[in-house]
C-alpha cells in the first residue's frame, strides 16, 4: 500500500529554513496531486508590547505575510501544484499550525523548516518545529537540507 497525501500544510515565515521546506513541499504536493496549504502565523506575542507604541505593526505584518504567501503560491502553481491555498492567521505559531489549522484543513502532512534558534532560546521558548513534531496528529516532515535532484 502506498501512502498518498491529500492535504499538505507548509509553514513559511521568510526564513531560509522555511524556504527549504516550501521547495520540498512543492515536489511532494505535485507528486501526490495534493492540495498545498501555505500558512504564515503572525506571532502576536512578538509585537504585543511594540504595538502599544506603533499601531501599524499588525498591518505591516499582515502585508508582509500576504506578499510572502502570494509569491510562494505563484511559485507552487508554476511548479505543478494544482491547488494552493494561502492562510494568514494570528496567534502562537506552535499551536496554530499543529492543532488549529491542521485540524481545520484535515492535514495529513505538515512540513516545516528546522529551527534556527540557539540552545538557550530553545530552552527558554522551545522551537516551533519541535512542538509540531510532538503535538501534531498527522505526519510531520522537518526539513534540514536543500532539495536533491530526483
Amino acid at each position: 500500500m502506498t501512502l498518498k497525501y491529500k492535504q499538505i500544510l507548509v509553514a513559511v515565515d521568510g526564513s531560509k529554513e522555511a524556504e527549504l521546506a516550501f521547495k520540498k513541499s512543492v515536489s511532494i504536493a505535485a507528486r501526490n496531486h495534493a492540495t498545498l496549504n501555505l500558512i504564515n502565523v503572525i506571532d502576536t506575542r512578538s509585537f504585543a508590547a511594540i504595538e502599544a507604541y506603533d499601531r501599524s505593526i499588525a498591518e505591516r505584518a499582515q502585508v508582509f505575510a500576504e506578499d510572502l504567501l502570494a509569491g510562494y503560491q505563484k511559485e507552487a502553481l508554476a511548479g505543478g501544484v494544482e491547488n494552493v491555498n494561502v492562510i494568514v492567521d494570528y496567534g502562537s505559531p506552535k499551536t496554530m499550525i499543529s492543532k488549529d489549522i491542521a485540524k481545520k484543513i484535515e492535514a495529513d502532512l505538515i512540513i516545516c523548516g528546522a529551527t534556527g534558534l540557539n540552545a538557550v532560546e530553545r530552552f527558554l521558548i522551545g522551537s516551533v518545529s519541535e512542538y509540531i513534531v510532538r503535538s501534531a496528529a498527522c505526519d510531520v516532515l522537518v526539513v534540514r537540507t536543500e532539495e536533491t535532484a530526483e
